[in-house]
């Protein structure tokens, strides 16, 4: 069986995955692929098998940062980092982050959300039209949210935007750009931490360093700043793009109308967008290598394979999703695998349900007639990053009185 080239070309539409996922589902769906850096691995596109990756522990992430496996975005995070880990290290670190994003405490912050949403709309709203809808809004609110929460200074988000748009280049982008951006991060969160335990806030960061300085040695000094980075790169890019696609797909579907009459529908309708909008090509999470002989999808894989998980293909199995490639707002059981599963699962899944939801409610609040300015095609997304995250979004509105 000959290798297929990862990742495949685009769709006709930025709204559906490749159409090359719905043949492997159907034909082939564990195919032999190699990546633009030279890496073979087994892509997996049907949903139950995607899952099956993601929650059996033979499909081993800890392996995935050792060896021949290419590291890229993300993946260049230290061999320490939560995202580099199984369990139970992983599990050690894991459960340090997930008492400051259970749901009762999102549920908490949900208050600032809404003001801030509102802040950022009301100053949209004032600005001349056309106005950026990136830059005004779909940006700077997980940015300034994932700031708060974490306790670093909103002066800094600009330039840590900018790293982070470096980490999560795509297959093409060069180690030494990613490792400069990795270590421009490093010695930030470094200073911060200092700078934390000089003078304690009430904020995420300096819980971490309370248990870094703990007797027990909950974690180093390397663990502590991969922490870091990674909250700050995941707790914002993926909610950034979803929110600018959301947009997009509920003016090219015609189901704004619908939201702005039926804002009750957002909460059900964010994980239906969730399932469907498309912000990664790649469609996935990071490599995982088999521990032992598993025998997935009718193919036996042998101890030491790369298998890389196509999300965006699970997430469109009519198998698991009837009607699977409709948009439907009201769709129930909508257990989509944007999040991941297992162990890996998301921890900020909860955070980022909270402030796409709020994002969709102030829109509907303060820009009801929201157009874009410009066609669809003059619409462009940054290059060369692992996520689907647009330039600008020119648009037009009238503001709520």
């Amino acid at each position: 069986m000959k290798p297929l080239a990862f990742p495949f070309p685009p769709g006709e539409s930025r709204y559906e995955p490749s159409p090359v996922f719905a043949r492997l589902r159907e034909e082939r769906p564990v195919a032999p692929v190699t990546t633009p850096d030279g890496m073979s691995a087994w892509l997996v596109t049907r949903y139950a098998d995607v899952r099956r990756v993601l929650t059996d522990p033979r499909f081993s992430r800890a392996a995935a940062t050792r060896g021949n496996v290419p590291l890229n975005g993300l993946g260049r995070l230290s061999n320490e980092s939560l995202l580099a880990l199984d369990p139970p290290q992983h599990t050690r670190q894991r459960k340090l982050i997930g008492r400051a994003l259970t749901p009762r405490r999102v549920e908490l912050l949900r208050p600032r959300v809404t003001r801030l949403v509102d802040e950022l709309l009301g100053a949209l709203a004032r600005a001349p039209q056309p106005a950026d809808l990136v830059s005004g809004f779909t940006v700077p609110l997980p940015v300034l949210v994932i700031c708060e929460l974490l306790g670093v200074p909103v002066a800094d988000r600009h330039r840590l935007h900018a790293w982070s748009d470096e980490v999560m280049g795509d297959w093409g982008a060069r180690a030494e750009e990613l490792d400069r951006a990795l270590a421009d991060f490093m010695a930030y969160f470094a200073e911060l931490c200092a700078a934390k335990r000089r003078s304690p806030g009430d904020d995420l960061i300096t819980e971490l360093v309370a248990a870094r300085d703990d007797d027990d040695g909950t974690l180093s000094d390397s663990e502590l700043m991969n922490l870091c980075v990674g909250l700050f790169v995941a707790g914002h890019e993926t909610t950034v793009g979803e929110l600018n696609m959301f947009v997009l797909t509920l003016l090219h579907h015609g189901e704004w109308e619908r939201l702005r009459a039926e804002p009750e529908l957002i909460p059900g309708a964010v994980d239906e967008l969730l399932r469907f909008v498309q912000i990664s090509a790649a469609g996935g999470t990071l490599p995982r290598v088999t521990t032992e002989a598993v025998e997935l999808g009718g193919v036996t894989l042998p101890a030491g394979a790369v298998v890389l998980t196509a999300t965006p293909s699970a997430n469109r199995d009519a198998d698991r999703f009837p009607d699977a490639d409709r948009l439907d707002l009201t769709r129930s059981d909508v257990a989509h695998l944007t999040f991941g599963a297992g162990a890996h699962h998301c921890l900020g899944a909860v955070l980022a349900r909270m402030e796409l939801q709020e994002a969709l409610y102030g829109l509907m609040r303060h820009a009801p007639d929201l157009r874009p300015a410009v066609p669809e095609s003059d619409l462009s997304f940054k290059r060369g990053m692992m996520i689907r995250s647009l330039e600008s979004l020119p648009v037009t509105f009238t503001p709520a009185s």
